[in-house]
């Protein structure tokens, strides 16, 4: 009889976990924020607490489970560089700026485990240099950059978003270029999912050429402002002939003093829209949190598969890298490539 009761009660326990009408089940991950937290004159700190904080996602208030303050977890670091012929003249200046940044971030103090990629990107999207922490190595790989074709802008944040994806700890994209897009197989909606499903922080330099907007490119200019913004980053315009040097030490400046803030969605309504806005809030008066405004659940697009080509000049052979591009809604997968 004790036997019989036990199996009972496990057969009624299975056909309650059964879907029933109006019932669904949901897994519900962490979701991670990075945020620097900067004062009214734009220095950021590193002395808050838990309790500094509230978080809300789509409007619900929401129970902070992982606070990591000043995290001294791994970072990764993309770094893109536009290597089309409207930015040649600049580009000498922009690769011994960001050799230095390189140096800075790497040198004395910085993690063992952080790591640093080179990309350039054109009329097609080169990673230069694998993820590494040899200095030697990121140096000759952003010095051996040159200028040809187009400008596959948004194929390049996607490629680096994908090869972030899998690292462990922090990860940030720091792309310099005009924000000029001419070549690129992804759309700027499918680039910015990609970073966010990465967990990205994306750091824009917009090498503006001219102060007037006559001849500039401020479609472009805007929607790398929104991506930085969307990601928790900056966006810096950087007119010909000015220092570079101080937007790479700000950058290096927030990611020393970053929080980390971890939450399970809870509470959030249910819709046909995966994308929900997270509201990042700091108590203190006077200070503002830069963090990512939103994050994906659900199911992600079915993956369109291509490739796109990869030469390393670490004395490795060349390769290529497998992009998945996400179809567009409500239409089927088809082969996408990019030169």
């Amino acid at each position: 009889m004790f036997r019989l009761s036990i199996f009972a009660a496990c057969l009624l326990a299975c056909l309650c976990a059964q879907e029933q009408p109006g019932r669904f089940n949901v897994e519900v991950k962490l979701v991670t924020v990075l945020a620097t937290v900067k004062n009214n004159q734009g220095v950021p700190t590193g002395d808050l607490e838990r309790e500094d904080f509230t978080l809300l996602a789509a409007g619900v208030p929401q129970k902070i489970a992982v606070f990591e303050r000043q995290t001294d977890r791994p970072l990764s670091v993309a770094l893109l560089f536009d290597a089309s012929p409207s930015v040649a003249k600049e580009l000498r200046f922009e690769q011994e700026a960001a050799v230095r940044f390189i140096r800075s971030l790497l040198g004395s103090g910085a993690n063992p485990a952080d790591r640093i990629a080179v990309y350039k990107f054109s009329d097609f999207v080169d990673e230069v240099q694998g993820f590494t922490n040899s200095v030697q190595r990121l140096e000759r790989a952003a010095l051996s950059i040159r200028t040809h074709g187009g400008t596959s802008l948004y194929d390049a944040l996607y490629l680096a978003a994908q090869g972030l994806q899998n690292r462990e700890g922090r990860k940030v994209i720091v792309v310099i270029t005009d924000g000029d897009d001419t070549t690129s197989d992804i759309k700027f909606s499918q680039a910015l999912e990609a970073v966010q499903l990465a967990d990205a922080v994306v750091y824009s330099i917009i090498v503006v050429p001219i102060t007037n907007d006559a001849g500039r490119n401020l479609g472009g200019e805007n929607a790398l402002k929104t991506m930085s913004a969307a990601t928790g980053g900056l966006a810096f315009l950087q007119h010909a002939g000015q220092d570079l040097d101080s937007n790479f030490r700000q950058i290096e400046r927030d990611l020393r003093l970053q929080y980390l803030i971890g939450f399970y969605p809870q509470g959030v309504p249910a819709g046909p829209d995966r994308f929900h806005r997270i509201e990042l809030k700091v108590k203190r008066p006077g200070m503002k949190a830069l963090a990512r405004t939103g994050y994906f659940s659900g199911p992600e697009e079915e993956p369109v598969t291509s490739y796109a080509p990869a030469v390393v000049v670490d004395g490795s052979p060349p390769r290529e890298r497998k992009k998945e591009a996400p179809a567009a809604r409500g239409g089927k997968s088809s082969p996408r490539s990019i030169p």
